[in-house]
């Protein structure tokens, strides 16, 4: 088995796609091999293109000589059945791929987020050769942190007794005609390949009926030396890679363009020679612009649908930042290219200290791997820079819209990595997401904008955007925006009360929409808790802005008292099914014999009762994350997740039943499973998901068992979580759940608050640190800079590595 936050070798590298782009400016990936793949830069997600993009070297070393794609060997679940398209299906051979030329005969794989490096090796090729691939990543800046661009750096070292003569390739074919969206053909004459001093472009010309179909990709180097042909010879069958191949083996390279830019790709070639021990690096820059989509989604204002994703929609739809920010892919790699070594040394020192940490291996492996969901096209930054996201991505399109409030719940590292960014979701959820009455629509649409309110709130997505309303404040320190919110967020809390706790009872009664897509009925732990955590960061902000608050107290007293005293049966918190004794009611004549019966036995459906539900007191978790401390009992808390660990974690699922959605985990895997019930009483047909497991609540129990003192549990639960991401079956950056690169997994960023307690309050200028725990040092980010903080020798520090911090206190909990 693989170390965790080590490198990759062998089958662990047989799913690695490691992504490179900016927030919300789509991304290419490099496979495990050091491969290019997954190229998703139009704005949506495109798991299975893979378009003929490669490099490749040619060596001569006295009468000898070679040639070799720069990757290793192609993982044999490639070969077939890995997906593709038409004539490129592994049941035709694969037509049109370049697996067949050769490569290097092995190579392993070591990921810094956002660096990531390939060495590659083969007896044949006196040198030792490196890949390093790395996107712009510089916290908390969004700007540089956005760009289109990603950077190859391959290394060519001479470590033998003999001159080399070398020469470098970057090679692609004009993938940018292909209509992966509506499969048409594309006119040739529409595509061009230009010819730049630097390097090449590959262009789609706009389409009358496909204005989506503009963009451009921009390949580049730094050398001077390189030689640009942008006129490779086109021809019919498999003659364009068969010619292109000739070049490379033979170690020829011309200076060469089309009269009229019809040429089917481009390719760079830098010669050079390494005396005995010479090193040569060969930076090369990529970047991309596609300024127009079809991407609409949400309900208008009056009511009426509007998810014109097929492209024939005449009403606004989204335009990416970048496209409002740079005139073309030019204006983009010019910038690139001009602050290339300082966006370098940045995004270098975020990863140094990172890493510089003394948290343990496997934590720092999930922790960074996740973060890659914010490269990925998940993440969705509109014109005027606001974010708008999905939960996550199907292979051709997002899935569930509209930065979702009761997964984005889970999120952690936006709020403290760009932290500018995660202010924009709560501005949208308060503004252009919530009526008058306070009825918030958790699914904002997309270009953002007022929207009907057709369907139910969502309650712990509602309630917890008021403690993250909170959390913004105290990690901003910015009293005039949190005084600004006060009206609207309590215009949200009092929707919420007199919506799903009419009797004021302070705890949720009334039918409750949540994160998994059903309503529950009658009090539980997992909701109300969400509304004792709102309660409190209403009484919180309220006593600091001059506010009567008296009856959100009151309510969170009594509250509290409920779930402590009537949802607690002694082991972990639970749910009380209601629906006689409701405002609310079931119509039984609308239900099926065998749905009626029981209904009338049972009570609603897709409920969880006496179960142990590992979500079961997330808002307590989240009302922690926020800085809120907790909102109940410490030893009930703990008593409830160290059930969770006892009864919902499993080390092998061969014998769970699961007939809902397996491939999370399965057959010999290890998870922890969203609910059982471990005392009998399963409802008939329980809540859906109920058997499966999601890494975000995973990292959610693990995160708030380490905070309270449970540390082997909770990286149990991690090590167990990341044991079926190891490559050999699963991606080690896509975490998945309703979607690759599923936003809910952010939530394993809190494992970095739960190991050493380090958080900074931009309100009150104070460092908390967990002074109970041995030395130790993790990365603390901040509005203004980052930091290494910890207790070095029994004494609280920090040591701002970028940016400010203004600490006037420093209290050890």
């Amino acid at each position: 088995m693989k170390n965790f936050n080590g490198k990759y070798t062998g089958s662990n590298l047989s799913h690695i796609a490691f992504p490179l782009g900016g927030l919300g400016a789509g991304m290419i990936c490099l496979q495990g091999n050091g491969m290019p793949g997954i190229f998703s830069i139009r704005n949506e997600p495109d798991v299975h293109f893979e378009p003929n993009v490669f490099s490749a070297v040619f060596i001569r070393q006295g009468a000898k000589s070679a040639a070799r794609v720069l990757e290793g060997q192609i993982p044999y679940h490639k070969i077939f059945g890995g997906g593709g398209d038409s004539l490129e299906g592994a049941g035709n051979g694969l037509h049109g791929k370049n697996y067949g030329l050769p490569r290097f005969e092995e190579n392993d794989f070591l990921a810094r987020f956002p660096f990531a490096t390939w060495n590659l090796s083969d007896q044949s090729i006196p040198l030792d050769v490196s890949l390093v691939g790395w996107s712009p990543f510089v916290p908390p800046d969004p700007d540089d942190s956005s760009l289109p661009v990603a950077a190859l750096e391959y290394t060519f070292t001479n470590s033998g007794s003999s001159c080399v003569e070398a020469v470098y390739y970057f090679n692609s074919f004009n993938f940018m005609g292909t209509d992966r969206k509506k499969k048409l053909p594309v006119d040739k004459n529409t595509m061009r390949v230009f010819k730049r001093k630097d390097g090449f472009i590959l262009n789609q010309q706009p389409l009358e009926d496909r204005p989506y179909m503009e963009g451009s990709f921009y390949a580049s180097v730094f050398d001077e030396n390189a030689y640009i042909n942008a006129d490779l010879y086109d021809g019919g069958h498999y003659d364009k890679l068969t010619m292109l191949w000739n070049d490379i083996s033979n170690g020829r390279y011309t200076e060469s363009e089309h009269s009229g830019n019809l040429s089917p790709g481009a390719s760079i070639s830098v010669p050079f020679t390494l005396n005995p021990g010479e090193s040569k690096t060969i930076p090369v820059k990529l970047a991309w612009y596609v300024p127009n989509t079809t991407l609409r989604t949400g309900y208008e204002s009056d009511g009426g649908s509007c998810g014109c994703s097929g492209g024939d929609c005449t009403k606004p739809t989204h335009k990416p930042w970048y496209a409002a920010r740079y005139d073309d892919v030019e204006n983009v790699m010019q910038y690139f290219s001009k602050n290339y070594q300082l966006l370098r040394e940045k995004t270098a020192l975020f990863s140094v200290t990172f890493f510089d940490s003394t948290l343990p291996d496997e934590v720092l492996e999930a922790v960074s791997a996740n973060l890659s969901i914010l490269k990925s096209p998940t993440i969705l930054r509109q014109a005027d820079g606001r974010l708008w996201c999905w939960e996550g991505c199907c292979d051709s399109s997002g899935c569930c819209s509209g930065s979702c409030t009761h997964v984005w719940n889970y999120a952690q590292a936006l709020c403290h990595l760009f932290p500018s960014l995660e202010r924009s979701l709560r501005e949208t959820e308060f503004n252009e997401c919530q009526n008058e009455e306070g009825h918030q629509t958790f699914r904002a649409s997309l270009p953002i904008r007022e929207s009907g309110h057709t369907f139910y709130a969502a309650a712990d997505g509602q309630l917890g955007g008021i403690m993250k309303l909170y959390r913004e404040w105290r990690i901003s320190g910015d009293g005039k925006w949190i005084e600004s919110y006060w009206d609207k967020m309590k215009t949200s809390l009092d929707y919420c009360i007199r919506t799903w706790d009419p009797k004021r009872q302070g705890v949720l009664s009334e039918p409750h929409h949540n994160t998994y897509d059903i309503e529950f009925w009658g009090p539980d732990g997992m909701c109300s808790s969400f509304y004792l955590g709102a309660l409190k960061a209403a009484v919180i902000i309220g006593n600091e802005l001059g506010h009567d608050v008296a009856q959100y107290r009151e309510l969170f007293e009594k509250g509290r008292d409920y779930i402590e005293g009537e949802l607690f049966n002694g082991e972990y918190f639970y749910q009380k099914v209601e629906w006689k004794t409701l405002e609310a009611k079931i119509d039984l004549s609308a239900e099926s014999g065998i749905s009626r019966q029981i209904i009338e036995r049972e009570g609603p459906r897709y409920q969880y009762g006496t179960g142990c539900l590992s979500d079961g007191i997330a808002g307590a978790w989240l009302a922690k994350v926020c800085g809120l401390g907790d909102i109940l009992d410490p030893d009930k808390i703990k008593s409830h997740l160290n059930s969770v660990y006892k009864y919902n974690l499993r080390h092998c699922l061969t014998n769970h039943a699961n007939p809902q959605r397996p491939g999370f985990a399965i057959g010999n895997e290890g998870g922890l499973l969203v609910c059982t019930w471990p005392h009998g009483s399963r409802p008939t047909l329980p809540f859906i998901y109920c058997d499966e497991v999601f890494t975000g609540l995973e990292y959610q129990v693990a995160s708030h068992l380490i905070m309270m003192g449970e540390v082997e549990k909770g990286l149990d639960i991690v090590r167990t979580c990341r044991g079926r991401y190891d490559g050999t079956k699963r991606n080690p950056f896509n975490e998945y759940e309703c979607g690759h690169w599923y936003a809910r997994a952010l939530a394993s960023y809190s494992l970095i608050e739960g190991f050493g307690g380090v958080r900074y309050d931009a309100v009150d200028k104070t460092l908390y640190i967990n002074a109970s725990k041995n030395d130790f040092k993790s990365f603390l980010c901040t509005a203004t800079g980052y930091a290494t903080a910890g207790m070095r020798e029994g004494k609280p520090f920090y040591e701002v590595r970028q940016g400010r911090m203004d600490v006037e206190n420093i209290i050890c909990r």
